[in-house]
């Protein structure tokens, strides 16, 4: 049997980075990257949302494949234990209900659902689109391909004729798929006529604007394991089921299919209805519809790998991707449980990705976005160092200082700003005058700066079992974050303060941070009153 250009499972589209002393292809199908899993290092895919969306399907797959996809039988835990000390993904599986599971068990039961152009059922396809949608108002090769110019977009990494398209090869057009479900805009797509139904308006993708968080290991075979999270004791397989396993196609009439556990909630949570026009070739694709997939109102799945905040109304949404923002900053809120009803709340999957490996680094992968609109502006992709172990309820010692570093970041980085603008302000004696560029050369200073001081610091803190002091010094942690924003904000404002009136803008506004230098923990405390949520 020869296997399909555009079959997914065993032609070459996901690109990888091979372990130290391994090597292998640059690009590999489903079914290699899961048998050599140990031997690959990390994806290496340039796109973090592509990347990002690439993860929860592996997810899935790999609780699929390993039988993690139940809660039983026995612990789940024990189970996933058991996989990673085999080291590898089993070839084949036989469940108790007599389903077949392991990478050949699951992939030659569903190879007929991993073809990118099969002509009934393409893989995260809707076939019925071109009946439904005007055939002369697709959407383009340009809009499918998130990186290039469309509309009002901007072209990010070269630049593109709509005359004579570069067509995307297969592992582009996949992973294109991919964020659009994910990460997709709101608003006017093509339009698609369903019965009495005919509009061309598509709600916002279940991750649009989010930032999300992915455990990660010295070898895909372990980050896909951390990245599991245990199902529900009710969830059947049989029920809880990704789009490639449904019997028939969703009616977009009605309501998105009701989420039955882990793996439809990792698959199956699109607004987008897409279908790719394949080249003459088998392998590009030449054109592409995309719509919107329900017309009912649009659900936001609780999602295991976002931080999600608490608004002044006590309503829960997820930390947005914001470019200029680094990591350490979030790091409180990923390694700690949520302290109270203002505090954010941890991805779930922080809960279980230490118990597969206590040396973990977290990938932070998202699109900063307009969560209503279809801007575009930039990818998200940034690392942890090594966290050398979770705050454990047994090492209490290192739990406040873990909170306290980040808020003192945090405090300083604010009042650097604060300061900042009222400088501005008095030396130019015009509220409609923008500080911005002020603002922005002192942001571009600070925070590199502090994220240095922050892992400095963090690595510091003793995490032995039982220990009573970690070794962390407020005052001094303190004293160096505010070194870093008085540096930060006299290198911007100096240049003014050869005048009397520069120079008097600048100090009174400087009292701004001594202030927070001179009292830390009112400063944090006022800083805390102003974020909490309002009780109702």
């Amino acid at each position: 049997m020869i296997t399909p250009a555009s079959n997914l499972i065993d032609q070459p589209w996901i690109p990888v980075a091979w372990v130290e002393g391994k090597s292998g292809p640059p690009e590999v199908g489903l079914r290699e990257l899961y048998l050599r899993a140990r031997e690959i290092r990390t994806l290496l895919i340039e796109e973090a949302p592509a990347h990002s969306a690439l993860l929860r399907l592996l997810y899935a797959l790999t609780a699929r494949i390993t039988g993690l996809d139940e809660a039983g039988p026995g612990s789940w835990g024990d189970r996933r234990e058991e996989t990673l000390e085999q080291g590898h993904f089993e070839p084949c599986i036989e469940l108790p209900d007599g389903r077949k599971a392991g990478i050949d068990g699951y992939f030659d039961q569903w190879s007929h659902r991993f073809d990118l152009f099969d002509g009934d059922r393409p893989w995260l396809q809707d076939p019925r689109l071109p009946d439904q949608c005007d055939r002369n108002s697709t959407a383009g090769v340009h809009k499918l391909v998130m990186s290039r110019a469309a509309g009002n977009n901007h072209s990010w990494f070269g630049h593109w004729s709509h005359d004579n398209p570069v067509l995307p090869n297969l592992s582009q057009a996949a992973l294109s798929l991919l964020t659009w479900h994910y990460w997709g805009a709101p608003g006017a797509l093509s339009r698609r006529a369903v019965g009495q139904v005919s509009h061309h308006y598509a709600k916002a993708s279940p991750l649009r604007a989010a930032l999300s968080y992915h455990p990660q290991c010295d070898n895909l075979f372990a980050t896909l394991l951390a990245g599991l999270t245990p199902p529900e004791g009710d969830v059947s397989r049989q029920t809880d089921l990704c789009p490639w396993e449904r019997d028939d196609l969703p009616d977009p009439l009605k309501p998105m299919p009701e989420l039955q556990g882990p793996c439809s909630r990792l698959t199956a949570c699109s607004q987008h209805a897409l279908y790719l026009v394949p080249a003459q070739d088998g392998v590009h694709t030449a054109d592409a519809y995309i719509t919107w997939a329900y017309d009912a109102e649009r659900i936001r799945p609780q999602d295991d790998y976002l931080i999600w905040d608490i608004g002044k109304d006590g309503e829960t949404s997820p930390r947005l991707a914001r470019s200029s923002r680094s990591l350490w900053r979030d790091i409180d809120a990923l390694l700690l449980k949520q302290l109270d009803d203002s505090s954010p709340i941890q991805p779930k999957v922080m809960d279980h990705a230490f118990d597969v490996s206590e040396y973990l680094r977290v990938r932070g992968l998202g699109f900063e976005q307009d969560a209503s609109q279809a801007a575009n502006h930039q990818y998200v992709d940034s690392v942890t160092p090594v966290l050398l172990s979770r705050v454990e309820e047994d090492v209490v010692s290192t739990e406040r200082p873990v909170r306290q570093l980040r808020q003192l970041g945090e405090l300083f980085g604010e009042r650097l700003e604060q300061a900042t603008k009222e400088a501005w302000l008095k030396y130019t004696d015009d509220k409609k005058n923008d500080p911005g560029a002020w603002l922005d050369a002192v942001t571009a200073r600070y925070w590199p700066s502090a994220e240095d001081e922050f892992w400095s610091l963090f690595r510091q803190l003793t995490r032995a079992e039982g220990a009573v002091d970690c070794g962390f010094d407020f005052e001094a942690a303190c004293r160096a974050f505010g070194r870093h924003a008085l540096d930060a904000y006299e290198a911007v404002t100096g240049s003014v303060t050869r005048t009397p009136r520069g120079a008097k803008a600048v100090t009174r506004a400087k009292a701004i941070i001594l202030a927070a230098l001179k009292d830390p923990h009112k400063a944090m405390e006022q800083s805390k009153a102003k974020s909490a949520p309002k009780k109702s």
